[in-house]
């Protein structure tokens, strides 16, 4: 995780340098703004990388003379099935469709998104995979 920490940290010096450039030299505020976003993305990203990566033990693409099934097990829990994702995914189609139908769209959508989003975060806190 550290390499990928660090090509992020670099990649966003890079894009607030561009940033800047394309800034000062075009005056075009639409590009600089999602230059300057772009940069927010990957600092985010790479200081995750970077701050998990020193908690976590270190992995096999840390190693230079590391062999590719050295990076071989388990690489963590997975849901095997949801229906939460289905539900999230029509209350939100509702919702966008909200805004140029009528608002009054909205009644329908919150309450799928609700269910959806409480759904999906108390999946396995009930059942068979309550100790997972």
């Amino acid at each position: 995780m550290k390499i990928q920490g660090r090509m992020f940290i670099w990649l966003s010096v890079f894009i607030l340098a561009m940033a800047v450039v394309y800034g000062v030299w075009s005056k075009e505020p639409a590009g600089t703004t999602a230059l300057f976003l772009a940069f927010g993305l990957c600092i985010m990203v790479g200081y995750y990388l970077a701050f998990t990566a020193r908690r976590v033990d270190a992995g096999a693409q840390d190693n230079k003379n590391a062999d590719v099934a050295d990076d071989a097990g388990e690489l963590g829990f997975f849901a095997p099935h949801s229906w939460q994702p289905l539900s999230l995914a029509i209350g939100g189609a509702l919702a966008f469709a909200a805004i140029a139908i009528g608002w009054w769209l909205m009644y329908f959508s919150a309450p799928l998104i609700m269910v959806g989003l409480f759904g999906w975060v108390f999946e396995f806190y009930r059942g068979e995979n309550q100790n997972q």
